[in-house]
């Protein structure tokens, strides 16, 4: 397994081919602390979270360091893993140069996946296969070049990724595709402390039912089901990935009360915390998904 790792004051960002040498890393914590882009082929399976995905073609997936990543099987191609930190490349501050954020990486629906058309997918093997000689050359303007291969490849996954998961509505819709980037966003920064609809409404400073209607309008969940959907989604990670009650899982997530938090897990999962917890658990090594 053959790393290029370019890091330099405190600013580092990697790549490595996937192949079978290199999945053990890969799925390894190795990597936990990282943002992560895979560029996979055909007849992968990978697993974020507690979502299995499996590639009928080239496809691209967006990690964000908070979620979990397990690839499980790889197809006969091989594929690129990209793995930086926020100093390298913080997509928060450059938002304007790429607007990806809220849509590939942190986005209300946990979709991190974009699949890569076969019109666009000599593209998308030029960015990368640039980006891994860049590392080879060493040349004094290898930081600028790496990091401008990793905006195109962004730019052009935002795009698809619009088309592909909002179905094009949104994506001619310049006003409403702001406000729901803008609305995962808050989610994202707030959800263990703010939990009601009324709260993300004062932040955008609209009434809640201004709110509820404008998610209605773009065939979305409605906001109230996103939020509860975020926080439930980090109460699992919690649970399988930490050694936490529930009841400081509640209290982690903002809830003074740990029993109406379990009655909001159960009515959303319809599994007690624990219950849960013991039931993914045993089922982990056996290749199944909740």
């Amino acid at each position: 397994m053959k790393e290029h790792v370019f890091d330099v004051s405190l600013k580092k960002i990697g790549m490595l081919k996937v192949d079978n040498d290199s999945l053990e890393m890969i799925n390894s914590e190795a990597y936990k602390e990282y943002i992560k882009v895979l560029y996979l082929s055909a007849d992968c399976k990978i697993k974020v979270d507690f979502q299995v995905y499996n590639t009928s073609g080239s496809s691209l997936f967006f990690i964000s360091p908070n979620q979990v990543l397990s690839i499980e099987e790889i197809g006969k191609e091989e594929g690129f893993f990209i793995f930086y930190n926020s100093d390298f490349y913080c997509i928060q501050i450059h938002d304007e140069e790429v607007a990806c954020d809220g849509l590939l990486f942190n986005n209300i629906h946990n979709m991190p996946m974009t699949t890569v058309p076969q019109t666009e997918s000599a593209f998308i093997d030029y960015l990368f296969v640039q980006m891994q000689d860049e590392f080879i050359l060493k040349d004094s303007s290898q930081e600028e070049m790496i990091r401008t291969y990793l905006k195109q490849i962004f730019i052009k996954s935002t795009r698809l990724w619009k088309l592909q998961h909002l179905e094009g509505i949104l994506a001619q819709q310049h006003n409403d595709l702001e406000f729901f980037r803008r609305f995962t966003q808050l989610v994202e920064a707030n959800y263990k402390q703010k939990h009601s609809v009324a709260d993300y409404a004062d932040i955008l400073a609209i009434a809640p039912k201004t709110l509820t209607h404008k998610f209605k309008r773009m065939n979305l969940p409605q906001p109230n089901e996103i939020i509860k959907n975020r926080i439930i989604l980090e109460a699992k990670r919690l649970l399988v990935h930490t050694a936490k009650s529930a009841k400081e899982i509640a209290y982690d997530l903002g809830y003074e009360d740990p029993a109406y938090f379990s009655r909001l897990f159960f009515i959303k999962t319809n599994e007690t915390p624990f219950g849960f917890k013991n039931k993914y658990l045993s089922i982990q090594g056996s290749g199944e998904s909740l």
